[in-house]
């Protein structure tokens, strides 16, 4: 790859010693030789040493049957430096849990560290016209929480 997006300083962050692409994407290798991929390193959420990934909550919140989208961000924290925050659009034909219900559902299925210190009920989440979530805003709103 001799270019990215035809932006030298931006192909010179990603591409580095022996021309190998640094994704930032974080993973495990497994004993079989399989690599996991577990999350982007800019949306893994650091709470007090914690590392949370936000994909993993995600999938926790994905469980829930009222659940028809979600976004875990990090919001900033005095304290713990950062906590999770958990942004959900809910599907129409369930009645509409409460934080408290979508936090304790988590807790069955998470580490009490990894469980969202905050959800924020939204319509539908900020996506891009091929309707990826928009996480940049989330944070954005996060930091206003």
């Amino acid at each position: 790859m001799s270019r990215y997006l035809n932006d030298e300083e931006g192909t010179s962050r990603c591409v580095k010693e022996n021309g190998w692409f640094w994704t930032r994407d974080m993973g495990v290798m497994h004993e079989d030789g399989f690599l996991e991929i577990k999350d982007r390193s800019k949306d893994v959420i650091i709470c007090g040493g914690e590392n949370i990934s936000s994909v993993e909550v995600e999938a926790a919140l994905y469980s829930h049957p009222a659940v028809h989208e979600a976004a875990v961000v990090a919001r900033p924290c005095k304290y713990w430096g950062e906590m999770s925050c958990a942004f959900v659009s809910l599907k129409e034909a369930h009645e509409k849990p409460s934080e408290k219900e979508i936090r304790e559902f988590c807790k069955k299925m998470l580490p009490l560290f990894m469980v969202p210190r905050s959800v924020v009920f939204m319509p539908e989440l900020p996506k891009t016209s091929t309707g990826k979530i928009q996480k940049f805003l989330l944070r954005d709103m996060a930091k206003q929480i």
